[in-house]
């Protein structure tokens, strides 16, 4: 295979793998011929960018494993992501490294996945270097035996070692030479590390649910204990957003606690992890302050914040985060939707070889494209000839308008209408420079969340249209990522699809349909909700003891059921699964998805008792099960605009554990709402509304 091609030569990653994705393939030979690798056929951009290294890489399948046992070889697998900094470190350091590619195609059969469409490979590997090592990250590198059995897992090595540290080549050869000359010991290796990860194997023992009111106080405790009183977030550096301890915070009762929520909001808002342009947030910020961000941005991340600042907007009305989350949906519309709805998965943090190239600024050119408008536009965003980050610019907004207006005796309206101006300008210039890739992957779980967020940004502003996107991305999952038997696929590209969904998938799909149907009042997204949570209830529960699991039935096992589920950078899929079974119960009144959520929850129990923070949706899930939902039942016209006011109006009263009813007749519109052990009168007008949820004591919307 010759390497003359590989991606390093390249500065445009991305239209590098849109011509690997578009070259004609008829003609190539099943190992991909002198210039690729089995690669060249894959579908994800994340192993096209592997279809020209050194080393001759198989998918994850038979083909692979049985080589490796019919010559007796042990197995070199890696893991990714498509807009994985170091994962791409390591292709150009290592995986197009002579060397490299000579020793491993020699003595080992190379496996190369991608983590987003195979979550289940990832998190089983990822368990065993977490209990071989006491950590991991990506790329994931699994030394492994034919039969799966893992012995020895590393994350980045350079090709040849340095300052007393090994190298990629030399451990190569060491491992070669241990699997031919002592086999025992890598016997021994498999089996110590596989009776560590069965110890570590869910017993499925106990499902009652620890009281609500201890785990949440100490939940509670530890937050404010982690968090940063100057700058927001949790922790030092590395400083993610987590907007699951957000959500939760906002959630509370105690202002205190809900100070601590829209404090990082806005602190990320004025920080370089916002990017202060195009809008949406960037993976994490490498310092405390929220300005050197880790310049990828990732779908999830989008959904998963758009929710948060609903929520802060409902919590005190502040205006500015009705902003936010706008800039997120219109960054998501423009840079991640595809054409037929749904949307992409990501976008790298490298463009031209450079991480953040396309983000950061030089004073010259920012005076040179905005000429009169600079000066007020380079101190509105921190802008300076010396720059903030190696020389150049990330853009921050360390005060707010109003705040930047006062300090500076300025006229707001007239301030406001050159900084938009002026954004416009250097958007249309960035939109110029070689974009950083995007990984086309339609993934099923995160277009989930999306629809989730969306939908229900929609009941609170249905003039914005959120409602319609959310419809055509639905639409689509639902239409286009399953196979001809129903069966959800885990993700789409290109045109096709293959790999059966996980859990998440289904139980983030659902829960956005059903977020859907709350939104538009149509029984039809009801219905869709219904069906996709009954496929799950078929898939991921077992039938004699009805516990749940992360993989479908009918799909590829791992080794071991080893996983740790819980709330991440994503949220946990046994815990949505609980909470979405719980508001199915409510809305399509089955009394049997009140006990299947409750054997969902309990999956989580000991891991909620030990570690309330990775478990805060399921933490929140306990309270509302103390007490019944209060169900709101839309009769009559439910498709119509006044509908839809009402809907919106009840939504702002942030009434706790609410269930929502549709039913669509020809007669005039009322909305009946039934708390725990009463129904009020019905009322069909926002002022009644209003008035009613007042009196009654069921509106929960308070100011901080």
């Amino acid at each position: 295979m010759n390497s003359s091609h590989n991606l390093t030569a390249h500065s445009d990653t991305g239209a590098y793998v849109r011509s690997l994705m578009e070259l004609d393939k008829t003609t190539l030979p099943a190992d991909g011929g002198e210039r690729f690798n089995r690669l060249i056929f894959a579908r994800s951009p994340y192993l096209l960018q592997h279809a020209e290294n050194r080393v001759n890489w198989y998918e994850w399948g038979e083909e692979a494993f049985k080589k490796a046992r019919e010559e007796n070889m042990p197995i070199f697998l890696s893991i990714g992501y498509a807009t994985c900094h170091w994962c791409h470190v390591m292709a150009h350091e290592s995986f197009e490294d002579k060397g490299v590619g000579d020793m491993m195609n020699r003595h080992y059969v190379a496996i190369k996945v991608d983590r987003e469409e195979r979550p289940d490979i990832d998190d089983f590997y990822m368990t065993v270097a977490q209990t071989m090592t006491g950590g991991g990250g990506w790329p994931l590198n699994v030394f492994m035996t034919p039969d799966k059995q893992p012995f020895m897992t590393i994350t980045y090595l350079p090709p040849r070692g340095a300052a007393g540290r090994s190298g990629l080549t030399e451990l190569l050869a060491n491992i070669a030479t241990l699997w031919r000359q002592r086999p025992d010991k890598i016997d021994n290796n498999c089996r110590a590390v596989m009776s560590s990860l069965a110890e570590r194997q869910d017993s499925g023992g106990a499902i009652g649910l620890p009281d609500y009111t201890t785990i949440s106080n100490r939940a509670s405790s530890t937050l404010q204990k982690i968090h940063d009183p100057n700058h927001g977030g949790f922790g030092t550096s590395p400083k993610f957003p987590m907007p699951i301890y957000l959500g939760w915070l906002l959630d509370r009762e105690r202002s205190e606690e809900r100070e601590l929520a829209l404090l990082t909001l806005k602190k990320m808002r004025s920080g370089g992890i916002w990017d202060q342009l195009g809008g949406g947030l960037h993976r994490y910020s490498v310092d405390r302050q929220w300005l050197v961000p880790h310049f990828e941005k990732m779908l999830y991340d989008q959904a998963m914040l758009a929710s948060v600042t609903v929520k802060a907007f409902l919590t005190i009305g502040d205006d500015s985060f009705r902003t936010m989350t706008e800039d997120i949906f219109t960054f998501c519309i423009r840079e991640l939707r595809s054409p037929e709805g749904p949307f992409y998965s990501a976008l790298d943090a490298d463009s031209e070889g450079v991480e953040g190239k396309f983000y950061l600024w030089d004073k010259r050119e920012v005076d040179d494209r905005l000429a009169a408008d600079s000066e007020l536009f380079c101190h509105f965003y921190g802008i300076t000839a010396a720059g903030n980050f190696e020389e150049v610019n990330i853009l921050t907004a360390p005060l707010t308008l109003d705040a930047f207006c006062q300090r500076n005796d300025l006229n707001r309206a007239d301030t406001a209408h050159i900084l938009n101006r002026a954004r416009t300008t250097l958007l249309r210039r960035r939109e110029e420079r070689i974009r950083p890739l995007r990984d086309d992957k339609i993934i099923t779980s995160w277009n989930g969340l999306m629809i989730g967020a969306l939908a229900t940004a929609g009941i609170i502003w249905p003039e914005r249209g959120y409602q319609n996107i959310a419809a055509q991305a639905a639409t689509f999952i639902l239409e286009k990522v399953r196979r001809p038997d129903g069966r959800l696929l885990r993700s789409y590209l290109d045109g096709g699809a293959d790999i059966p969904a996980f859990l998440e998938d289904y139980a983030f799909l659902a829960s956005g349909i059903l977020d859907l149907f709350e939104a538009t009042l149509d029984p039809l997204w009801l219905t869709a909700a219904e069906e996709v949570t009954d496929d799950l209830l078929r898939l991921f529960r077992d039938p004699v003891s009805g516990r749940f699991t992360l993989i479908g039935s009918d799909a590829e096992q791992m080794p071991l059921r080893v996983s740790s589920d819980h709330d991440g950078v994503t949220p946990s899929a046994f815990g949505r699964t609980a909470q979405l079974l719980h508001r199915l119960a409510g809305s399509c009144d089955r009394p049997d998805l009140v006990e299947a959520s409750r054997v969902a929850l309990g999956e989580l129990t000991e891991d909620l008792v030990q570690n309330p923070l990775g478990q805060l949706g399921a933490l929140s899930l306990i309270s509302c099960r103390e007490n019944e939902p209060t169900i709101a039942t839309f009769r009559g016209a439910v498709n119509s605009p006044e509908a839809g006011a009402l809907n919106s109006l009840l939504h702002h009263h942030l009434i706790v554990n609410l269930s929502i009813r549709s039913e669509p007749s020809p007669s005039p519109l009322s909305l009946a709402i039934c708390p725990p052990g009463c129904c009020l009168p019905e009322v069909s007008t926002p002022p009644d509304l209003e008035k009613l949820l007042v009196e009654s004591g069921l509106s929960k919307r308070r100011s901080t």
